[in-house]
């Protein structure tokens, strides 16, 4: 298995959004990069660029190149570049291109659109394998809500191959977390989640997260892993309705306009989503930006708190 070093993508991590320049289709790297600066000058343990938050279904191959050097070159802390694509000779280029760059880790979610058997993502994880020996340590990447999600026993079969250093299971389904779990206690590799839903109740069984919400409040997902993994259950529980209270009021948006809105709320203004939201939509927007306010407070004082 392609392991990752001691103390190498552990704890709380940031899934950084990705944010466009007026044209649509490239990125605004200056932003990017300050919003990157902005999560780990709160305390994460690393990044995640071109994931979902990060919206990588929008750039191609080149743009995304470009965003994983500049995000390398940049930030102070790992960082873990997703190489997903909906080719295999696509994800090789830029497994071998964010290796190249340094990214210390990789994630590859299945082929994404067309429907595709677990049999056909088996063989499709196996391919890269075999195409892209020599990259960085590659995280299985379960991604159910957008594409091709992995059942419990297709995840534990790719990961039993010993090809791949672990997963971020973003399914929230707890049946295929306890299934890795279960696997981890015979073979080594990373579990971490990735659906901010689990992060409370299942962290200290997990080897940390890499969270989308951490991209807007960073603050409040390090507080959280930091109180999981030292058993504090008056602080988890209260960090945890935090938690929750927040993604309620975003979970009404498409994802990552609710992330966005919170960085748009905290000052980065050109972060706020590209696309028109609709009345209803907008209103909500609206109604968050004023809820936010008193979140944020009562978020930093209760963060502050060790």
């Amino acid at each position: 298995m392609t392991r990752l070093g001691e103390g190498v993508i552990l704890g709380a991590m940031a899934a950084v959004v990705a944010p466009r320049r007026e044209d649509g289709h490239t990125i605004d790297i200056s932003l990017a990069l300050d919003i990157l600066d902005f999560v780990n000058e709160r305390g994460v343990n690393a990044v995640a660029v071109l994931g979902a938050t990060g919206e990588f279904i929008h750039y191609d191959v080149e743009e995304r190149q470009r965003l994983a050097m500049m995000a390398v070159r940049r930030s102070r802390t790992p960082v873990v570049v997703n190489v997903s694509h909906s080719t295999v000779e696509g994800a090789v280029a830029l497994a071998r291109n964010a290796t190249e760059v340094g990214a210390t880790a990789l994630l590859l979610m299945p082929p994404h659109f067309f429907r595709h058997s677990q049999e056909g993502i088996i063989a499709y994880y196996a391919e890269f394998a075999r195409q892209a020996a020599g990259r960085a340590p590659t995280l299985l990447y379960n991604l159910p809500f957008f594409t091709n999600g992995m059942e419990p026993a297709t995840a534990c079969a790719i990961l039993e191959t010993g090809q791949f250093a672990g997963i971020k299971d973003s399914s929230g389904n707890t049946e295929i977390f306890d299934a890795l779990h279960a696997l981890r206690q015979r073979i080594p590799f990373r579990l971490l989640l990735g659906n901010d839903r689990l992060l409370a109740s299942h962290r200290a069984l997990a080897d940390g997260v890499i969270s989308g919400c951490a991209s807007g409040i960073p603050e409040l997902i390090t507080a959280v892993d930091r109180a999981a993994t030292r058993g504090d259950k008056d602080a988890l529980a209260r960090r945890g309705a935090l938690l929750d209270a927040f993604i309620q009021k975003i979970d009404p948006f498409p994802t990552p306009f609710g992330i966005q809105l919170t960085l748009a709320a905290r000052g980065f203004k050109k972060a706020a989503p590209p696309l028109p939201l609709g009345p209803a939509a907008q209103r909500h927007a609206d109604a968050f930006a004023d809820w936010f306010k008193g979140f944020e407070s009562a978020m930093l004082e209760e963060c502050a708190a060790q």
